[in-house]
């Protein structure tokens, strides 16, 4: 198998860890503020497994992974060394601005392009996340 073939070796994208420090406050955050479903939430043996998901896409999503040891708790808010986290999509950008702004979330690197609008926040440790709502290309007649 290849990477140009027409067969993949996955069959889809799971969950992304994001180290944190508190996991209820984060689960606030990316529920309550961005508006993430709990898709799992189990403690095992003092061992908590969240993960969270955008509504209608569950499948992929965030596990909040409870920093441990020093060296994890360093990289909290900055596993990626300053890049984004990931990004999210959306249909109607000024809502999710002004949402956000309610919220006490600060917005900033706002760009438009022809293709595309976008900003940038940070979740409560840090992590930089994108929203970007994509244009579509206006139909051929």
């Amino acid at each position: 198998m290849t990477a140009d073939s027409d067969t993949s070796l996955f069959s889809g994208l799971g969950r992304l860890v994001v180290l944190v420090e508190d996991p209820d406050a984060a689960l606030a955050f990316y529920r309550d503020v961005l508006g993430f479903r709990v898709v799992h939430d189990r403690t095992t043996d003092g061992y908590r497994s969240l993960h969270v998901g955008v509504p209608g896409q569950e499948a992929v999503g965030l596990w909040l992974m409870t920093a441990t040891g020093g060296r994890e708790q360093e990289l909290i808010g900055r596993q990626c060394g300053g890049q984004p986290l990931l990004v999210l999509y959306t249909t109607d950008l000024d809502a999710v601005r002004a949402h956000l702004r309610g919220h006490g979330v600060r917005v900033w690197g706002e760009r438009e392009d022809t293709d595309s609008r976008s900003l940038h926040l940070a979740d409560l440790y840090g992590n930089v996340i994108v929203v970007a709502q994509v244009r579509r290309a206006a139909p051929s007649v």
